[in-house]
């Protein structure tokens, strides 16, 4: 079955390597932002989404947690990718007379430490996403300039990779949700031990508050495996909590640990219930 698949990003993008990673037959949709990937999901213009969530050596992609709140869609799936980031420019031009390196700045960051001391004399411009780097870099065909993106990328514009290498970590994996319109059947994606997403808000911002919500799982031996803190808009002190929970959204112990926080909080949404995902390329070191 050939599924219409959205991404941020141009092709050659690390996020299309990732729906390439989950889906055998995918007619890929790049689009410009993660808001479009979201729209497109929600008004069920593709049937399926891939956006990263986090990086093991940047952090978080904040913005995705909030359109997962504020989109319908739902979580079916995960996946782990390593990104391997790579120096590409036009042909004939060397590290030494580089003067902008150009990528997103999630990449940009994970190679902070090369850059600075590889090319110390370059200037980081962010962009949008890495493979559109590429392509401008490519386009323009200054010497000067190069970019930091995906080997495929350097393949797709016709750039010479000048080093590879570049993550500041070997151990530089994103992790990738799956989506699909909250309103459809989707069948998950992998095979791996269910986990539950949900995200919700304290009902007082007391002391003890936050244990409490979190006991609810440790009362019932349930593993949390993620949690992490979003500001409530236009309420200086109080926060939205995403957290990720092992086990399924239909297992007694999960149903009763949510229908408690329901009891202590003043909003409650569950995200996505779906197999934890599996790390690409297979039988990478974590």
């Amino acid at each position: 079955m050939t599924h219409h698949v959205a991404f941020q990003g141009e092709p050659g993008a690390f996020s299309e390597e990732a729906v390439r990673c989950v889906f055998d037959a995918a007619e890929v949709h790049p689009s410009a932002t993660f808001e479009d990937v979201f729209e497109a999901v929600e008004e069920d213009a593709v049937g399926r989404a891939v956006v990263p969530i986090e990086n093991a050596v940047f952090g978080s992609v904040r913005v995705n947690y909030d359109h997962l709140r504020t989109h319908a869609v739902t979580i079916i799936g995960e996946l782990q990718l390593r990104i391997h980031h790579c120096l590409m420019a036009p042909e004939g031009a060397t590290i030494d007379g580089l003067e902008v390196v150009r990528s997103h700045q999630q990449a940009l960051g994970q190679c902070r430490d090369w850059l600075r001391a590889q090319v110390p004399g370059a200037t980081p411009e962010a962009t949008p996403d890495t493979a559109g780097a590429a392509r401008v870099v490519a386009e323009t065909g200054a010497p000067t300039t190069a970019a930091v993106a995906s080997r495929r990328a350097a393949e797709r514009y016709g750039l010479e990779v000048l080093a590879e290498g570049l993550q500041d970590n070997e151990q530089n994996f994103t992790r990738f949700l799956v989506l699909a319109p909250a309103d459809t059947d989707a069948p998950p994606v992998g095979a791996g031990e269910p986990k539950t997403s949900i995200t919700f808000v304290l009902q007082d911002n007391v002391p003890g508050a936050l244990f409490k919500s979190l006991a609810v799982f440790a009362l019932r031996e349930l593993d949390l495996a993620k949690i992490e803190s979003r500001p409530l808009v236009g309420q200086p002190g109080r926060y939205r909590f995403y957290l990720d929970v092992h086990g399924d959204l239909e297992d007694e112990a999960v149903a009763r640990a949510l229908d408690h926080l329901r009891e202590i909080t003043m909003e409650l949404q569950v995200l996505g219930s779906y197999p934890r995902g599996a790390t690409y390329p297979e039988g990478a070191d974590r």
